[in-house]
């Protein structure tokens, strides 16, 4: 009869004291559940019960185990049951470790397909970080609080380089730069107007219509880089003109102390608008048939998200709804304090 091989006579490597391969045996993880469970009652009939089998199905099940092993008995057959031999009582923790990994497995699998768990890597321009990631990620968390998040970030081309070499599940990104975005698989979030921060003063900050690029090209410019491709600023090339940029500013925080001023003008995007200071105001761009810049969630086209990236996209896709609600609801508002901002900022001249 064969003896079961002991592990102690096995290196790291799988070879017996004489340097030979041992042959992983080919087990069903099904004989490995019966097995357990008839160790466990201590007969066939109480295993069958529990598993809600017929004792033939389960003595079967143990027969093509002990043949799968070299034909090695792993129960004794009592008048009363039955009784793990020296080799089933071997077998027990290694059988208990090989289900019970492959229930975590299975936890842990669904915990990625179910959103429950795991990790989401993402990334976002600037802009975004103003107000649809923090909505978006707020309402994420609240349903999800089990996957652990990360954020990244930085300009579109950056963060599209990230995706592709694969540190990030999802990114945020917009059309501004000009990105080859057709490797991508784009969810839609929203289309960005523009707008023109003029200082309170200005003479155009009383009107309560759109306004168009051209109108500001004898204007000091305030912008990220002094270059206007691959910004915001490409709007106005595309409308005939190029800008002067007379200050490099990256933050728009301090973009808008330079608007405010009197050092000139500058694009705000939508996803800005709301963050303005009141001695600045905000005038519509006129749409001239398109909008100046979409905004997707992207991920690599062929390749398999976890649950957690889908729920995050519904997520930044509810934000954007809302978002887009409240810029609707704010356009009169923000006309008549343009208004108002003007006549406080001429009464201080």
């Amino acid at each position: 009869m064969a003896a079961m091989p002991d592990s102690h006579d096995r290196d790291s490597h799988g070879r017996d004291a004489h340097g030979s391969r041992q042959e992983v045996p080919d087990l069903s993880t099904v004989w490995l559940r019966v097995f357990l469970e008839v160790a466990r009652t201590g007969s066939f009939t109480g295993a069958a019960r529990t598993l809600g089998w017929t004792q033939s199905a389960v003595s079967r099940q143990i027969s093509s185990l002990e043949a799968a092993l070299g034909g090695v008995p792993l129960f004794d057959r009592l008048s009363r049951g039955v009784r793990p031999t020296g080799a089933g009582r071997a077998l027990v923790p290694y059988a208990e470790t090989v289900v019970e990994a492959l229930h975590g497995a299975g936890r842990e699998l669904a915990a990625l397909r179910d959103a429950t768990g795991g990790r989401l890597r993402f990334g976002a321009f600037a802009t975004a970080d103003a107000a649809l990631v923090p909505h978006a990620l707020g309402v994420f968390r609240g349903r999800h609080p089990g996957v652990r998040v990360s954020r990244e970030e930085g300009f579109t081309p950056v963060l599209l380089d990230r995706l592709t070499a694969g540190y990030l599940d999802l990114a945020v990104v917009s059309t501004t730069g000009g990105a080859a975005l057709e490797p991508y698989e784009l969810h839609h979030l929203l289309d960005e107007s523009l707008y023109v921060a003029v200082p309170a003063g200005h003479p155009l900050a009383a009107g309560d219509r759109p306004v168009r690029l051209g109108e500001f090209t004898d204007a000091d410019w305030i912008s990220g880089s002094a270059r206007p491709e691959g910004t915001l600023l490409d709007a106005a090339v595309r409308q005939g003109f190029r800008p002067r940029v007379a200050h490099v500013v990256g933050e728009w925080t301090a973009k808008q102390g330079y608007v405010a001023a009197g050092l000139g003008v500058a694009l705000v995007p939508g996803l800005a608008a709301a963050a303005v200071r009141p001695d600045v105001v905000l005038l519509p761009v006129a749409d001239e048939g398109a909008p100046a810049r979409a905004v997707y969630a992207a991920t690599v086209r062929g390749r398999a998200s976890v649950g957690a990236v889908g729920a995050f996209v519904g997520a930044l896709r509810e934000a954007a709804g809302r978002l887009a609600s409240g810029a609707r609801c704010s356009s009169v508002g923000r006309s008549s304090s343009a208004r108002s901002s003007s006549e406080v900022g001429r009464g201080m001249a």
